[in-house]
Parts: structure tokens; C-alpha cells; sequence
């Protein structure tokens, strides 16, 4: 069983959410909280394997907390959003979430994004995502310290962090570099572990405040 805590300040999101997951052979709702900190309390309590959390909460936000949660926990975060909280999702790419959601998102989109997660995947939704990236890439210039960090990769490490960024598998890279999935692999743990990267998440956001990666761009930076 994939065992969930919802964190929303909304009872009747929290409820719904419930109903929807509840409802799932293999999903259970272990535990809710209305605010950042209780949710930090329900992971303590019910030890979860993802969170839903909502961006907007009061006493702590869902940012905060997810940073706590992450660094005191081995539960994955799902950051539920909505469509004016750009800033919110940037900081939460830093904090190592493994996805975001809209709050808009039909329910098959949640149960397939907490299955998602729970398999040690990324969700990446592409309507939070790429707005995301353009505001990355609308900074006045690149993070000297991403820039740095990108120089202690090998070549190839760049080739495969630059087609993550563009949203390419594991299976695509490895066609596209004519390797090997396994020898892809290789490189993405590799290039995950120099850039002290969690997942394919972060791997994005830090491709585009590296400036390898530009929104319009061929993928040369």
C-alpha cells in the first residue's frame, strides 16, 4: 500500500482528496494536516510515502515544510499548486520535491502522479513546469555557483543533463547518445551526485539556472 498525507487548509480539499485516494486499491490516506507544521507532525506520526501539499497554508507554509519533511523523512512531496504561485514553485524545485500538480488536475492526474512518485519517479506537469523554466530563464544571468557546479561535469554528464532538461527518458537519452539505457543510467547517477541533485526535478531547474538550457533554445545554452 502507498500510504499518503494530505496537507491542505481547506477541509473540504483534504476531504476530497481522501475520497479520491481512499477509493484506490493500493492508495491509503494515513494521516491530514491544515498547516505546515501539523503536517510535519503527521509525517513524524504515520511515517507516509508521498505528501500532498498544498503551497498556501497558515503557520507554516508548504515550502517550509516540505524542506523539513525532506530533510527528516524519506517521504517524497507532491506540491499542489495553482496557476499564480510561480515563485512558490521555483523555491520548491530548490527544496528537492519529486513533482507538482495543479489543483485543477482531473483525478486521474493525482492518483496517477502519487503512484508516480511513490515509484521513486519525478512527476514533471508540463502546464507548471514550463512556466516555471521561462521564469528561470527571464533571470538577468545565469547562478555563478550553478555555472561553477555545471564545470565539474564530464561532457557526456552535460549532454544527458541538457536532454533531461528538455524533458527526454532515460530510454530516449540512450537513443538519441547511441548508449546503452544502463550506461545512461550510469551517467544521470553520476551527474545526480556531483550537482548533489535529488531527481529529475531539480535536474531541470538547475539546468536553467545553469544557462545550459534556454526555453526556445536548440538545448546550446
Amino acid at each position: 500500500m502507498i500510504r499518503v498525507v494530505i496537507a491542505d487548509d481547506e477541509a473540504m480539499i483534504r476531504a476530497g482528496l481522501r475520497m479520491l485516494l481512499d477509493h484506490q486499491p493500493d492508495i491509503e490516506v494515513v494521516g491530514e494536516a491544515a498547516d505546515g507544521v501539523q503536517a510535519r507532525d503527521e509525517v513524524r506520526r504515520t511515517a507516509p510515502d508521498v505528501v500532498l501539499m498544498d503551497v498556501r497554508m497558515p503557520r507554516a507554509d508548504g515550502i517550509e515544510a516540505a524542506r523539513h519533511i525532506l530533510a527528516e523523512s524519506t517521504a517524497k512531496v507532491v506540491i499542489l499548486t495553482t496557476f499564480d504561485e510561480d515563485e512558490a514553485v521555483r523555491q520548491a524545485l530548490r527544496t528537492g520535491v519529486s513533482g507538482f500538480l495543479l489543483k485543477v488536475a482531473p483525478p486521474e492526474q493525482l492518483v496517477h502522479a502519487v503512484r508516480t512518485v511513490a515509484g521513486g519517479q519525478a512527476l514533471l506537469d508540463p502546464a507548471v513546469t514550463l512556466r516555471v523554466i521561462e521564469s528561470f530563464a527571464g533571470a538577468p544571468a545565469a547562478d555563478p555557483r550553478a555555472v561553477a557546479q555545471l564545470a565539474t561535469l564530464t561532457e557526456r554528464e552535460v549532454e544527458v543533463l541538457r536532454l533531461i532538461a528538455r524533458g527526454r527518458s532515460n530510454a530516449e537519452i540512450a537513443a538519441e547518445l547511441f548508449l546503452g539505457e544502463a550506461t545512461v543510467k550510469t551517467y544521470v547517477s553520476r551527474m545526480f551526485t556531483k550537482l548533489g541533485l535529488r531527481d529529475r526535478v531539480q535536474a531541470v531547474a538547475f539546468a536553467y539556472e545553469s544557462g545550459l538550457v534556454r526555453p526556445g533554445s536548440t538545448g546550446t545554452g
